[in-house]
């Protein structure tokens, strides 16, 4: 299969990336800078120049294609909106390209917002509607085409893909914590993040590629709730930092932008995904990665 895969230069996209090449697919990986396109074809991928805000470009390449896996995001904190209505195209472009052609587009989301007590599940569907929502609403967008002929699944990352030389959520709360000189965690920590090994996702993503029927909501979920305390305590014990709670009401100003992030609860059931696709998650859990110091560096 010829997959295309934007973020391909990504710490998900990377793992992706060497996963399906590693296992007979070939890979066109979307890169928008030097550094990212020696990555890409280090990796043994081809590369494809361009990046969220060239839908031409991105159509062409989906349209070469048999498959697509989009990754990519524009994390500019300073305009969501903007980068909302940058998803919102990108992903409509590269949809209507694969329309009537029962290939597989995956699309990246998150666990953020879904309504359900206890552990939401993959049957639960995304608040997120429409061009103004988180995302620009492309978990919703791009589902809608599953009734259009094109293969279209959801991969809702946990909020931690874990492993040695993340540098996402995990490793920013210990920044912070170095800064602060304390492992911190919002109120009583009681609400919780669920986890995935970097190793675990990729493998996912390429079960997802090969077997998931269309308009499947899929939980890229290893560890399915780990409480916001724990995982304080396990940062504190390995970094020798003391441990305490953070008031709600001090959250931002403690822990930066991450603390929109680390206060919600935002695990996730793993189920669904398990039996659909054989996936049994291997690597290590956040844990062990924690101890074994992935976060040293």
């Amino acid at each position: 299969m010829r997959v295309f895969v934007t973020g391909a230069s990504g710490w998900i996209g990377t793992a992706v990336t060497a996963e399906l090449l590693a296992n007979d697919h070939e890979v066109l990986g979307l890169a928008r800078s030097d550094r990212s396109a020696a990555a890409v074809a280090a990796a043994g991928a081809e590369v494809v120049r361009g990046d969220l805000d060239d839908p031409e470009g991105l159509a062409a390449a989906a349209a070469k294609a048999d498959a697509v896996v989009h990754l990519a995001f524009k994390h500019d904190f300073t305009d969501l909106a903007g980068a909302a209505r940058a998803e919102d195209v990108a992903v409509r472009a590269m949809l209507d390209v694969l329309t009537g052609t029962d290939r597989p587009f995956l699309i990246a989301a998150g666990l953020a917002g879904l309504a359900a007590s206890g552990l939401p599940t993959e049957l639960d569907p995304s608040p997120h509607e429409g061009v103004d929502s988180a995302r620009g609403g492309s978990e919703n967008l791009a589902l809608s085409y599953a009734d259009r002929g094109v293969r279209a699944g959801a991969l809702r990352f946990a909020p931690t893909v874990h492993g040695t030389g993340d540098h996402g959520f995990t490793a920013q709360l210990v920044k912070v914590a170095r800064e602060r000189g304390v492992a911190g965690y919002v109120g009583d920590g009681s609400n919780r993040w669920a986890a995935v090994h970097r190793s675990d996702a990729a493998r996912l993503v390429r079960l997802a590629l090969d077997g998931a029927p269309a308009g499947e909501r899929l939980h890229v979920v290893a560890e399915e709730g780990l409480p916001a305390k724990d995982i304080a305590t396990a940062l504190g014990e390995r970094l020798g930092l003391p441990v305490a709670s953070i008031d709600p009401q001090d959250a931002a100003e403690h822990f930066g932008w991450i603390a929109g992030f680390f206060g919600v609860d935002a695990a996730a059931s793993n189920t669904r995904t398990r039996e659909l696709l054989g996936w049994e998650p291997a690597g290590p859990t956040l844990f062990a990665d924690i101890a074994a110091g992935a976060y040293d560096g």
